[in-house]
């Protein structure tokens, strides 16, 4: 992504270099108005209450189902991500909304307590004007689960997408405008100065997607008005294969969860933790799986895996896989590179003493290490300053009682990270501050407020 002369954001199609769109880059400072017109419209958008918020939004997700497959289509072209994984995320996005909306509607209900004395009514109220500033890696649903219960809460809402997917990000909010009235959620095309400065202009709350590094910043930089914040940052998600593992199952989730979007997933499995007793076993159905992952033009439906989203995030990956060669990590199939593509790639040998089983990946590179027994396999997998996802595979309840040694937020026995319908998206430790989603995770775009009432007392007649 490079903004021209004429101050234009393109954006650049990773797997053929060619342009394929643009938008204004939103100038600096331009930005205070933006917030401040959505400081004026918000008193009528929370005046509309509950109800009337749902019914304006409650079309959305039609409209988006029809947009699914012209979105999907914009996603692949502008960050490579595979033509089934671009239409399955554009899909799901437009399926999930309506169940988001009502999740939110009940999530803001008032809810009554009472004891002896008092009754007590806790409102959930809007913070005013809130920041949505997302990843390119899921540029619908991440934004989705930012802006949704932000704008059903009665915020309006300022959203600024990656500037490596600002097409995906304008065609989504421009969907949802067509339904919204002006000025509850506006567009900020840019970098880095816009979003510092959004950061920094005279709003609520922001809720980020994307670095560590990033989100301390931005921590740091609301704390002096104590701004509300909520961060869902990297990850170094561990996958632990115990002795009694279905060792088929597990080898089929390890490559799928390390390649797909070319791991370029914030809970990719980056670390796999294999017994030493079944490894040999285990790491022949990696590499016989591994083959099966199609790499090439992401149009094309048969294949799996497309380009990294440009050469910057190619150069990373790159940069830690020969320093990982370098310390004794034994290439066992792929590694090779051309333009931005990077082969689904094995590593096994692997150790703590090497970068890439510390620093964030972001690519198709699956790194394997044997253990022996689960004390070890917990304490590396606990070896992070990362708490965002991971899994264990093995019979449930030796798996269970592994899990629950474990620090992530969201832990899958047998499966991958995610909850069941209406759990929130957790990151523990350095991975999060705040979480989305789900009853709970819609809350923390409110304010709560308890107004208490004085219950009559009888008294009695002598």
């Amino acid at each position: 992504m490079t903004a021209t002369t004429t101050q234009m954001l393109e954006s650049i199609n990773p797997a053929t270099g060619e342009v394929v769109g643009c938008v204004p880059i939103t100038p600096v400072d331009e930005i205070h108005s933006v917030v401040a017109k959505a400081r004026d419209a918000q008193p009528a958008w929370n005046a509309l209450g509950l109800d009337g918020r749902l019914a304006l939004m409650q079309p959305i997700a039609k409209r988006l189902a029809e947009k699914a497959s012209e979105i999907g289509e914009l996603m692949t072209a502008e960050m490579g991500k595979s033509t089934p994984e671009a239409q399955g995320e554009c899909a799901y996005g437009a399926e999930k909304f309506t169940s988001e909306l009502s999740s939110a509607y009940e999530a803001f209900q008032p809810e009554e307590m009472t004891d002896e004395h008092t009754r007590s009514i806790l409102y959930r109220d809007p913070l005013g004007v809130s920041v949505a500033i997302t990843p390119w890696n899921f540029p619908m649903l991440m934004p989705q689960q930012c802006i949704l219960p932000s704008l059903m809460a009665g915020n309006c809402v300022v959203f600024k997408p990656s500037e490596e997917t600002p097409l995906v990000g304008q065609a989504y909010a421009e969907v949802l405008n067509e339904f919204l009235p002006e000025g509850v959620l506006q567009v900020v095309q840019g970098a880095d100065e816009q979003g510092k400065t959004l950061v920094e202009a005279d709003i609520n709350l922001v809720a980020f997607t994307g670095s560590r590094e990033v989100g301390a910043k931005i921590l740091t930089a609301c704390g002096p008005e104590l701004k509300r914040v909520v961060l869902e940052l990297g990850g170094k998600d561990a996958m632990i294969v115990l002795e009694d593992a279905d060792i088929e199952a597990a080898a089929s989730f390890a490559v799928q969860n390390s390649f797909r979007n070319s791991g370029q997933v914030c809970v990719s499995t980056e670390r796999v933790y294999v017994d030493a007793s079944i490894a040999e076993d285990f790491e022949s159905l990696v590499l016989e799986k591994t083959k099966e992952w199609k790499q090439g033009d992401p149009t094309d439906k048969a294949v799996k895996i497309g380009p990294m989203v440009s050469s910057t995030q190619r150069d990373i990956v790159l940069a830690q896989l020969q320093q990982a060669l370098k310390d004794g990590a034994v290439l066992r199939c792929g590694g090779g590179t051309h333009d931005n593509y990077i082969e689904p790639t094995v590593l096994t040998g692997c150790s703590h003493d090497m970068q890439i089983m510390h620093d964030e990946t972001f690519g198709p590179i699956c790194c394997i290490q044997r253990f022996s027994g689960d004390s070890e396999a917990i304490l590396l997998a606990n070896e992070t300053p990362y708490g965002l996802g991971g899994s264990v595979y093995g019979e449930t309840e030796h798996a269970m009682d592994v899990a629950r040694q474990l620090t992530p937020g969201m832990i899958g026995i047998n499966k991958g990270c995610g909850g069941s319908e209406g759990t929130p998206w957790v990151g523990a430790c350095q991975s999060g501050y705040g979480y989305h989603s789900g009853r709970d995770g819609h809350r923390q775009f409110t304010q709560v407020r308890v107004v208490s009432i004085p219950l009559e007392t009888v008294k009695p007649k002598y």
